[in-house]
């Protein structure tokens, strides 16, 4: 048995970039941010890691609309590499596919996230997916080079 599953918690490195697909569906790709801490030489030192995630459907729309550059957002997915060949050039890109997503706290002073009464709303529809939002990826109807990014 074969298992490809990431939680990640960290903060949004930059607004999401929402798009469409050829098919219609909406796609969100944002890069997260986490961090770990570590001892060395008796101090505390942090280690940032960036992750590049993406998202489709409900979820690609609701991430778009409540989340900003610094919002914090709980992630729930699997790792993807896909690749391409441009001017003779292979390329990689390795992606969290988000298949769910919860909104962190709210940041005092307008730091993003949702409003608090859709925050429990968005979180509900986002941890649940609808069957149009759990699109496996890639799937025959998505080809990924289509993937606007």
């Amino acid at each position: 048995m074969n298992l490809n599953k990431v939680f990640l918690f960290g903060n949004l490195t930059r607004d999401p970039e929402l798009k469409s697909l050829p098919s219609g569906i909406q796609v969100a790709s944002f890069a997260l941010a986490t961090n770990r801490r570590t001892k060395r030489d008796g101090r505390w030192e942090d280690q940032a890691e960036f992750h590049n995630i993406v998202t489709f459907g409900k979820t690609a729309e609701l991430v778009s609309q409540y989340l900003k550059k610094g919002s914090s957002l709980l992630v729930e997915g699997r790792i993807q590499t896909r690749s391409w060949e441009k001017d003779g050039h292979k390329n990689y890109r390795t992606e969290i596919i988000a298949e769910r997503v919860q909104f962190g706290p709210r940041r005092d002073g307008g730091g993003g996230g949702a409003p608090r009464d859709t925050e429990s709303a968005a979180s509900s529809t986002t941890s649940k997916p609808a069957k149009e939002d759990s699109i496996e990826y890639p799937d025959e109807d998505i080809n990924p080079e289509d993937i606007p990014f």
